[in-house]
């Protein structure tokens, strides 16, 4: 299986509705001031192991909030019209989300 076979999905351009746009945006827009503000950290020497790890948590949360919205839509979807490899696309997805 070559890998416009098994990564289908990202080829794909996803519909979002106006309050899942704005809740990503938003939820990216804040791991990008955590990020400025642990530079800041850094470059002044501070310690900043702790925001290190919300910094973790946030896109951890950020990538729940996106494959649960990939399985409701893509997943659902393929299975239904009976592309069952959909199902190994999503566990080498999880896969890569556990390492």
């Amino acid at each position: 299986m070559d890998r416009s076979e098994c990564c289908r999905c990202s080829q794909r351009k996803k519909e979002r509705s106006p309050e899942e746009y704005k809740k990503l945006i938003h939820r990216l827009n804040r791991i990008e001031g955590q990020i400025r503000g642990i530079r800041s950290m850094v470059e002044s020497g501070a310690y900043c192991l702790v925001q290190a790890a919300a910094v973790n948590a946030a896109v951890n949360a950020f990538n729940k909030e996106l494959l649960a919205a990939h399985i409701r839509t893509c997943v659902a979807e393929d299975i239904r019209a009976g592309r069952d490899e959909t199902i190994d696309e999503l566990v080498t997805t999880l896969q890569k989300l556990m390492k």
